[in-house]
């Protein structure tokens, strides 16, 4: 893994003599106590530049030989946490000192850079199975179908605190000024719960849940919007719901009204916020949101129910019809969460 030192300019010059003498690299590396790629590399560049002087570089040379950047690169691959810190012992037990700077600029040559690690759900093998079992039986599921399903979810947005973030253009040492900065406060100032469901067709209104959701509140909200956002929507007949596997979802109360309502329950798997497209339109709800800096909860809800019905038709459209990737990715990860 340490650098082999540099063959003298005699020793290059003896092998290019004995290789015009007719011996065979095999030959002329046990003759110089050499490595037989390394006769031969000399010899190739002889024939080629007509010299066995070192050439011009583009730049300095990489501290780390092919060999360590292998083994760092494995290393990383097996272990994504393994630290810089870690990397430099083991080069260096290897005999290559290197700095932690170095380890960085040579991973990002080999493609990897170090990145805050998102948070999931936590899927245990039941979970992993279930995803690959909806993936398999609805990948080939057509367009159409995808069409005539509402989505549905809930989400929580703070007044500030995560949900705010932006860019901002601004000069060294400037980042306290206030116009480069966003106000945050302790628990985020207060949040809101919403729920909300689109189709192909489009977002439906959001709601927001004042009180702590449990089965009868969920079946309530139901009862009173479900249809309405069908018929809005233009559904086709036979339409389908979706919603997950949260305990208020799956209450007795719930699932009897909607079997009585001989609603359609799209089977979902737990654990599966990626296969829900409407995280995207939440994400996208909450970043136009943030740009308009609402300062009391009032704003908050009606910013966000401005936002939401703002949200172009098309985009939900597109959500839609590019559902079976999600299907390939799941499959294509063995089940585990892929990105949305």
């Amino acid at each position: 893994m340490a650098k082999t030192k540099e063959l003298s300019k005699d020793t290059r010059n003896k092998i290019v003599d004995l290789h015009q003498a007719g011996k065979t690299e095999s030959t002329i590396g046990k003759q110089l106590d050499v490595k037989k790629s390394t006769v031969g590399a000399i010899i190739r560049k002889w024939k080629t530049y007509k010299t066995t002087d070192n050439l011009p570089r583009s730049g300095a040379p990489h501290k780390i030989s092919s060999r360590g950047v292998k083994m760092i690169t494995r290393t990383v691959s097996k272990n994504p946490r393994t630290t810089r810190g870690d990397l430099v012992n083991d080069l260096q037990t290897a005999g290559t000192k290197v700095t932690k700077a170095t380890i960085s600029n040579t991973l990002r040559r080999q493609g990897l850079k170090s990145c805050s690690a998102r948070p999931f759900p936590l899927l245990k093998p039941v979970h992993v199975q279930a995803r690959l079992k909806f993936a398999r039986e609805h990948l080939d599921c057509p367009e159409e179908d995808w069409e005539n399903v509402i989505w549905s979810d809930e989400t929580k947005i703070e007044l500030f605190g995560k949900n705010s973030t932006c860019r901002v253009w601004r000069r060294k040492n400037a980042e306290l000024h206030p116009k480069n900065t966003i106000p945050t406060v302790k628990h985020g100032g207060g949040n809101i719960m919403l729920m909300g469901c689109f189709s192909a067709k489009g977002p439906r209104r959001l709601i927001r849940v004042k009180e702590r959701m449990n089965g009868a509140m969920y079946h309530q909200i139901l009862s009173e919007n479900l249809l309405p956002s069908a018929r809005a929507l233009k559904m086709k007949r036979g339409w389908v719901f979706q919603h997950d596997n949260d305990p208020k979802h799956t209450a007795r109360v719930t699932k009897e009204w909607l079997r009585k309502k001989h609603f359609k329950v799209l089977e979902w798997p737990s654990q599966s916020p990626d296969l829900n497209p409407i995280e995207n339109l939440w994400r996208e709800m909450k970043v136009r949101v943030a740009q308009r800096q609402p300062q009391n909860i009032t704003a908050l809800e009606e910013n966000c129910k401005d936002e939401w019905a703002k949200i172009p038709a098309t985009v939900c459209e597109n959500l839609v019809k590019t559902y079976r990737k999600r299907m390939t990715s799941v499959i294509a990860t063995k089940g585990y969460i892929t990105k949305y």
